[in-house]
């Protein structure tokens, strides 16, 4: 009995598994509901007519605009939303009528100028930013002046004391000169306005020539002007008016010395501007069948001998130029007229 092996009895006890929970319920049934709603859709769009379709997608577009009246059901088999044409927020303009703007001559001209006026002002702005950012620039700063006018945007370089333009009695540009008028040419060719140039010097008479004043200074001063803006990629079409105005304009009048008053001037003109001028170097153009002809002369009209060509035939009691005229050819205070018919 004491070698008898103790026998073990192991009971393994069993667990039941827990409850997992009905989560899987609920995500199933969310997509039982979705594919339901999916077929529905499905089912409505195939069973609708377009006006039906139209319709509800009117309403999705603008639900105000659908009259009160319509069914309170979701879904109203009976018949479909009514669109109420006066509570439309989004009406079709192809069947609404169609207001027309009609604007007379003078509105247009005023529009046209507000736009070229706020062009002229980008611009405006653009150029004194260059000045501003340029080191080589800003340190003539005092010397351009910008200026918005009803003739366009005047851009004056003046002169200065210490610093000159030109040199002293002539049209030779001083070299920094020529590189603010390169700087201003690059802008500038950017607008398709047309400008027009200008040269001024103050009342101190010039002294050196008799058959020179500042009137011919002046203008030569605005050409070199102009030829400096032409090297800086300026097209010559776009100049419109070369001018030299010697003390006619003085910018400070109080002291017509001042060298201030010494400057060129460049006008970016606007279209209005740009048309009066265009407007006074007009040359009435002659019919090519009447090249070389003399004009017609009435009865006691004088005739210039500069219009009359010596191949032209002449009126009958004309001489050619050279030629004497006869006596009965002149009127009162020796002026050439056409002769009288005879009575």
């Amino acid at each position: 009995m004491d070698n008898a092996q103790p026998i073990i009895i192991k009971r393994v006890k069993k667990v039941v598994g827990g409850h997992h929970g009905g989560a899987w319920k609920i995500a199933f049934a969310d997509f039982a509901t979705a594919m339901m709603a999916f077929f529905l859709v499905l089912w409505l769009l195939s069973s609708a007519t377009p006006e039906q379709l139209k319709a509800v997608s009117g309403y999705f577009q603008d639900p105000i605009g659908f009259s009160e009246s319509a069914s309170p059901y979701v879904i109203d088999l009976g018949g479909s939303p009514q669109v109420s044409p006066d509570r439309t927020l989004n009406k079709d303009q192809s069947s609404s009528d169609r207001q027309s703007i009609t604007l007379d001559k003078n509105q247009v001209e005023t529009l046209a100028d507000r736009i070229e006026q706020e062009r002229l002002s980008l611009l405006m702005q653009e150029l004194q930013q260059k000045v501003d950012e340029s080191p080589e620039l800003k340190r003539f700063s005092e010397q351009i002046l910008f200026e918005i006018t009803p003739d366009g945007l005047r851009i004056q370089i003046t002169d200065a004391e210490n610093r000159p333009m030109f040199e002293s009695g002539s049209a030779q540009l001083s070299p920094y000169f020529e590189e603010i008028l390169l700087a201003l040419a690059d802008t500038i060719r950017q607008v398709p306005n047309k400008v027009s140039i200008g040269g001024h010097t103050d009342a101190r008479p010039y002294v050196g020539r008799k058959d020179y004043s500042n009137w011919e200074l002046s203008a030569e001063r605005a050409n070199a002007a102009r030829r400096a803006l032409e090297f800086g990629g300026y097209p010559d079409t776009q100049v419109a008016r070369v001018a030299g105005y010697a003390s006619s304009s003085l910018f400070d009048a109080t002291d017509e010395l001042n060298p201030i008053n010494r400057r060129i001037d460049i006008l970016v003109l606007t279209k209005r501007a740009q048309a009066e001028i265009e407007g006074e170097q007009h040359v009435p153009q002659i019919p090519p069948e009447q090249a070389g002809k003399p004009p017609a002369v009435g009865e006691g009209e004088t005739v210039p001998f500069d219009v009359l060509d010596g191949d032209a035939s002449l009126p009958q009691g004309f001489a050619a130029p050279g030629q004497a005229a006869p006596a009965d050819a002149f009127g009162e205070g020796g002026a050439l007229q056409a002769p009288r018919p005879a009575q």
